[in-house]
């Protein structure tokens, strides 16, 4: 165990002394930048861009791109975004450092438990897939080869630097695991569909598994299965969850169209997976969700707030800033997006659509800095 507390496990690449104090550093100034330096830039809208703003355009701003242009001439934004791109890619080389001095090993480990006659669950890869472009085209979070590149035969690097990235990414606020946003839905889906139990529950861009593995426990008696594009994130997401003993059947498989027959599932899920997809993607996505839904069966699916959720244009603009400097170039369309409109279209129930902000998905503590917290959408078949 690290003294940050972060839960290792026998696919976390420990670090040395040396490298630790490299992690403590770059933690402490990305939690300075969050918790001391960005809120300065609501003083600064508040106290100074605001009004301006207001008295040249004649009214209150209306949304965030009124907003934008703005902010960006304001010095202590130009000042901070610059801080904040520059942690991101300090965050990237601390850990990804780390990971290459131990990727044969890492490897060689991921081998071992896919080749163990004592394995909980399964892992289905498929050289063929065609990468959908919106993860070809950036560097997604400007993490490096993104979650699909191979550096070597049988990698895993992608997946062993996003497991420890993402931990501190947000400011370790998901907990030792980093599945508060599967706790908190499967928290949210008991609570609302109390009488449904689920056979079979499908995680759509599990990446490494963070939110799958809570199913696994919430659920002990359903078939777990979860997808992505990528291949080097799917390997180390099968080792994660055998060397945590956690039975999940991992495949390599686009969201959009998936090759599991109709009515399969009695839950479909997904946590942070819509902002790292496409406009076109989306209502694919969900119109495969109900497709591979059971009758009464529920689809969940947790991400950025819609506009509605916001607090207003100036909380829209500040959850924008990924948008345009930290590759992620679909979380601000995904805020217009008409979910419940997409979910009607599909054909989900009209009175099933729901979205609203749920509990547990971030810590209090990291809220106020860090933007609105996540929130779901959801539908009944």
């Amino acid at each position: 165990m690290t003294v940050l507390h972060q839960h290792v496990h026998d696919m976390i690449a420990v670090p040395s002394r040396d490298e630790e104090a490299r992690q403590e550093f770059t933690y402490s100034l990305r939690h300075y930048l969050y918790r001391s330096l960005l809120p300065g830039n609501k003083t600064v809208y508040d106290a100074d861009v605001g009004p301006k703003l207001t008295k040249r355009l004649g009214h209150p701003p209306k949304n965030r791109h009124e907003i934008r242009p703005a902010m960006e001439r304001s010095p202590y934004w130009q000042m901070t975004s610059s801080i904040r791109q520059v942690t991101q890619e300090v965050m990237w080389d601390t850990f990804g450092e780390k990971i290459e001095k131990r990727l044969p090993d890492l490897i060689d480990k991921a081998r071992k438990y896919r080749q163990s006659n004592r394995k909980k669950g399964s892992l289905t890869l498929n050289p063929n897939l065609p990468i959908p472009r919106y993860h070809t085209a950036v560097d997604i979070h400007t993490q490096p080869g993104a979650y699909h590149t191979d550096l070597a035969p049988d990698d895993v690097f992608a997946g062993a630097l996003y497991d420890d990235v993402i931990w501190m990414f947000f400011l370790h606020s998901a907990g030792g695991l980093n599945d508060a946003p599967g706790r908190a839905n499967i928290q949210w889906l008991k609570t609302s569909y109390p009488n449904l139990k689920p056979k079979r529950i499908l995680d759509m861009g599990c990446t490494v598994g963070h939110s799958t593995l809570p199913w696994v426990d919430a659920f002990p008696d359903a078939e777990v299965h979860a997808i992505d594009v990528g291949a080097p994130v799917l390997r180390y997401a099968h080792a994660r969850a055998e060397a945590l003993g956690k039975a999940v059947h991992y495949s390599q498989q686009n969201a959009e169209e998936t090759n599991y027959p109709d009515n399969h599932f009695d839950v479909v899920v997904s946590h942070i997976m819509f902002h790292e997809t496409s406009n076109k993607a989306m209502p694919k996505i969900i119109k495969e969700c109900h497709r591979i839904l059971k009758p009464g069966g529920v689809m969940i699916h947790q991400d950025i707030p819609s506009k509605h959720f916001m607090g207003g244009p100036y909380g829209a603009f500040h959850s924008d800033w990924s948008t345009h400097y930290n590759a992620e170039p679909f979380i601000g369309r995904l805020m217009d997006v008409d979910r419940p409109q997409m979910c009607l279209d599909a054909g989900f129930r009209p009175a099933s659509i729901k979205e609203l902000d749920i509990p547990g998905l971030r810590e209090p503590s990291t809220m106020d800095v860090m933007g609105p917290a996540q929130n779901i959408f959801a539908a009944q078949k």
